[in-house]
């Protein structure tokens, strides 16, 4: 009994001392060396894997001692009852502190070092983590000036072509379609880089919002997330949309009440027209594009639906055409490509929305994402996108920010950093998304006359100390849910702006490893800032010699 106490007792005072918070590293300082730092940190990580694992072996030998302990005491029927609880208390005591120990070593492991925080929470300047630099005022302007405005000079050009050819394809999707059975396409609506003016590189990728609506006696009824009290974490920023009749019955099809064409596909049926009898059970709902025995519309119903719409409707254009048509990836719908017979490509998004009300809000056909920890989103899950309001408020910003203003620069220039280290060592979890979020939110809280184009250099390094602030506290906030700082002018939903905040960064809190990879991707796109921009800049083509003018937003 004296030598379990003793043993135990030795185990929690060896795990003490050798706690770093105790005794820490004689350098507190941040050596200039970043491989010396990794090195320092997997060192350190090892010692307590060690650590933990010796702590784990000397609880298996106590328990195993119990447990011989006990038989003994059972079998001999002599010690009395105190001693049981005695040993007990003392075993229990001994598990909690094991516990704290670990919890602190966990705490330990995902908190930042004291010199990585940014200071006071309001204040959005500082110094890159680990010192990084980015290259200064002139090399920023050299850079713009003769690398992303020239890879991006005909970005109208491309539009216009997109657009011209986008157009005549959604002519002839709806000569196809049964105005009175199938769905009703109203015209694009474009979104994101292209129409804002910040895309960064080649290939300019136009993005198009295509709205869709049921016909009559049909209609669609949104159902946003925040409109419930118990919505799992995973489902936020999602809705759901129920498809109904006029007399708002959700089931029901007028495929028996209208006759359709060979080619015709109705609404809510898909490759089988012919309706089921009914009996009794809902089986005529086992072929709609709403999820089976649900009224509500399914993603991947429709994306298939969308995907042969489309293939339909090229056909009956391709002749008028000297290039090829394709899907650019078969899990996105709406991802094409046009081939040119030279064997150049352009490719160009046709995203399929439904309109949430009468905002300019749009539920997004995107197939359900893998889990993340929590309750997944489903197939009948929509993503809001607020890709709308966005263009207006840039638009609206522009207004009163001055001429020539550097806040689309800032964002072309990190997404473009952010592009290379992509290339460089894979894809991460940071997205030109994230960047323009938190550009978003230094623009409702800077002054106008500090975003003037001779502040460019300190605001892209602001935007980046925002990002790793963010980073570090795993916390990054939607810019429209949730933020009353929103002006009133912008005509957001109240029910949006009143939700709970969208913490972008949610994953980085139930998932470690990738929080940690997206932390070091972070840090190494800053370290090599300086010679992306330094190579980029020296190797121009000679046609974009000369760049056209400045980016404003439209």
């Amino acid at each position: 009994m004296a030598m379990g106490l003793f043993r135990v007792c030795l185990v929690v005072v060896t795990a003490i001392i050798n706690h770093p918070l105790l005794f820490p590293r004689e350098n507190a300082t941040v050596p200039e060396n970043e491989e010396e730092i990794i090195r320092k940190m997997q060192e350190h990580q090892e010692k307590l894997q060690l650590e933990q694992l010796r702590l784990e072996e000397e609880v298996s030998r106590l328990v195993a001692e119990k447990e011989a302990l006990q038989q003994a005491e059972d079998h001999d029927g002599q010690q009395p009852p105190e001693a049981h609880t005695a040993w007990d208390l003392w075993s229990t005591l001994c598990m909690i502190l094991f516990l704290i120990i670990e919890i602190w070593r966990q705490d330990l492991q995902d908190r930042p070092f004291p010199e990585c925080l940014g200071g006071d929470e309001d204040d959005l300047s500082g110094t890159p983590l680990r010192g990084l630099p980015l290259p200064d005022k002139a090399a920023l302007d050299h850079f713009y000036e003769h690398c992303i405005r020239s890879a991006t000079g005909d970005a109208t050009r491309t539009r216009e072509f997109v657009e011209g050819f986008v157009d005549d394809l959604l002519e002839a999707l709806r000569s196809i379609c049964n105005r009175d059975t199938d769905m009703e396409m109203e015209d694009f609506i474009g979104v994101d880089s292209m129409y804002e003016n910040w895309q960064a590189e080649r290939p300019l990728l136009c993005r198009l919002f295509v709205p869709f609506i049921p016909p009559e006696p049909y209609s669609f009824h949104p159902e946003l997330w925040c409109s419930s009290l118990s919505v799992p974490l995973g489902r936020q920023g999602y809705g759901q949309i129920k498809v109904t009749l006029a007399d708002g019955d959700p089931l029901g099809c007028i495929c028996g009440k209208t006759k359709l064409g060979e080619d015709m596909l109705c609404l809510l049926h898909g490759k089988n027209r012919a309706v089921r009898p009914s009996s009794g059970g809902g089986g005529e709902m086992e072929d709609l594009l709403c999820s089976r025995k649900s009224s509500y519309l399914d993603t991947m119903q429709v994306m298939k639906w969308f995907q042969v719409a489309l293939t339909r409707a090229w056909h009956h254009i391709a002749h008028k055409y000297e290039f090829d048509l394709a899907f650019d990836q078969l899990d996105t719908p709406g991802c094409l490509k046009i081939k040119f017979r030279s064997g150049k490509a352009m490719p160009f998004t046709l995203t399929p929305v439904i309109q949430c009300n009468d905002s300019d809000l749009y539920f997004v056909l995107r197939p359900p994402k893998e889990p993340c920890g929590g309750t997944p989103a489903t197939s009948t899950d929509w993503p809001l996108s607020f890709a709308v309001y966005e263009r207006q408020f840039l638009r609206m910003t522009a207004k009163a920010l001055p001429e020539g203003a550097c806040h689309l620069s800032c964002l072309q220039i990190a997404c473009f950093l952010l592009s290379k280290q992509s290339r460089l060592t894979g894809p991460s979890e940071l997205s030109n998304y994230h960047l323009k979020t938190a550009l978003l939110h230094l623009l409702l809280s800077r002054r106008a006359a500090d975003w003037k184009a001779s502040q460019l250099q300190a605001r892209l390094q602001e935007l980046f100390c925002f990002l790793e602030r963010s980073l570090l506290e795993k916390k990054l906030h939607h810019f429209f849910v949730g933020n009353r700082k929103v002006p009133e002018a912008m005509g957001l939903p109240g029910v949006v702006r009143t939700a709970e905040p969208l913490n972008l960064f949610r994953p980085f809190v139930l998932q470690r490893t990738l929080y940690h990879s997206t932390v070091d991707f972070f840090y190494e796109m800053l370290k090599n800032a300086p010679t992306f921009i330094r190579e980029y800049s020296l190797h121009v083509p000679s046609n974009h010699a000369s760049p056209p003018p400045k980016a404003v937003a439209l």
